[in-house]
């Protein structure tokens, strides 16, 4: 197991590129599987989940070239439709793999999915979907294995806006019969760019970034060469720890169209940014102050769905309000998991959070940080310990960086660009 090792007290300065999207990497990848022609991706990230994703279509029989990198062209002529247990266990967005097999080969067997431990995720939406569209699900022998004559066009009304069940409806629906319309549809950026991505391979798609996305199923796809968009929760993330060791940053690239929401809600934590063109800039601060709600009431931040504030930025959050002067109350409705790492932050390092219930927590700022030994539970609350590590009085450790690395790719390297003291330990 890796640990970081990080003395905190340092501010972070200078430049730094965000890598690119995890969340659109990962449906691409599982969609180059609905052609035989070659699809080219770049702009790749090297983190863990990119990895495993390449190790299930490389099993399936895909042929993947990692030509530079940052860039892989997978060629999709399939052996087999089963994702062994193995590797579907170590990663959640395995379930991806259902959509496109579904469509083009007609059956597909699953593995239980794996990823964060952050509380109930349900699956059912994505194979109510597939469902609909005239597969056969088949639980009797511990996965999930499904089939079906062919799939047929027909209107979903997804039972909640899943950005993965979204995907998964428009992979198989490309080469459906007919016209699919989904109803109560995810509209992330990474749903938004798979869809421009499938239009690209020849797919008649209306309605992407909305929450009706209509579709008329084609016969066969092209290949395709696409670039991946930076990754906005690693931008979230990097304004977050930018801003709590008063540092003064410039991120580059940063897509500041996708950042609206995110820049707002650090904003009413005290954390100032401009755009700069594609960049954003952190500049220094030394002191943050949360905004009231009017009347002088304690504001809330919540999760919802987009283009509101990510859920997986909830946890950067939490840990930005503890060096601000003020109370604020973090709402994170999806995952009754998301903020239990919290306990570690007061506990462990003295910030003074109240965890009022599995889905709220009042912060009341600023506090001291102090060195602690921890352990990353999850890909987004280790990356909020680490940003705490990097504030506090001390040497800290943090065990399990592993979590951390299937999200953020080569994080240490990159932050010790801007001066962090950060190693990686064994």
């Amino acid at each position: 197991m890796a640990r970081f090792v990080v003395e905190g007290g340092t501010p972070l300065r200078g430049e730094i590129t965000p890598a690119g999207n995890k969340n659109e990497a990962l449906p691409l990848i599982a969609a180059s599987l609905l052609t035989d022609e070659p699809v080219t991706l770049h702009n790749v990230p090297r983190i863990r989940d990119v990895r495993g994703m390449l190790e299930i279509a490389s099993a399936l029989g895909a042929k993947v070239e990692e030509l530079d990198g940052h860039s892989v062209r997978v060629t999709g002529a399939l052996k087999g439709t089963e994702v062994p247990t193995a590797l579907a266990k170590e990663i959640r967005a395995s379930l991806l793999f259902a959509g496109p097999l579904l469509g083009r080969y007609k059956k597909v067997r699953l593995g239980r999915p794996g990823g964060d431990v952050i509380g109930r995720r349900r699956n059912d939406t994505h194979f109510l979907a597939l469902r609909a569209l005239g597969a056969e699900l088949d639980l009797s022998s511990g996965g999930y294995g499904m089939h079906t004559a062919g799939l047929a066009g027909t209107e979903i009304l997804l039972d909640e806006p899943s950005v993965t069940a979204t995907e998964n409806a428009l992979m198989a629906a490309v080469l459906a019969k007919g016209r699919t319309v989904i109803r109560n549809a995810a509209s992330e950026p990474h749903v938004q760019q798979l869809g421009i991505a499938l239009m690209k391979m020849g797919a008649r798609v209306v309605g992407v970034g909305t929450n009706t996305i209509t579709i008329d199923g084609v016969e066969r796809l092209k290949g395709l060469e696409h670039t991946i968009l930076s990754d906005h929760m690693e931008v979230g993330s990097l304004i977050g720890a930018i801003a709590m060791t008063h540092g003064d940053a410039v991120i580059r690239n940063a897509v500041p169209d996708h950042m609206r929401m995110t820049r707002l809600v650090f904003k009413r934590l005290g954390v100032e940014t401009t755009v700069e063109g594609d960049s954003i800039h952190v500049p220094a601060q030394e002191h943050f102050l949360i905004e009231h709600d009017l009347g002088g009431a304690i504001p809330r931040v919540q999760s919802q769905i987009w283009p509101g504030f990510p859920s997986d930025l909830t946890s950067i959050a939490t840990a930005m309000a503890t060096q601000s002067e003020g109370t604020v109350v973090i709402h994170e409705w999806m995952f009754e998991g998301r903020l239990y790492f919290a306990d570690a932050l007061s506990r462990e390092m003295g910030a003074r959070i109240i965890l009022s219930d599995p889905h709220r927590a009042v912060v009341i700022g600023p506090s001291q940080l102090y060195a602690a030994e921890l352990r990353s539970p999850d890909i987004r609350a280790g990356m909020a310990l680490l940003a705490a590590t990097l504030c506090a009085k001390g040497t800290s450790v943090i065990n399990g960086v592993e979590q951390i690395d299937r999200g953020y790719e080569e994080l240490d390297t990159r932050l010790r660009a801007l001066g962090a003291k950060i190693e990686r330990a064994a």
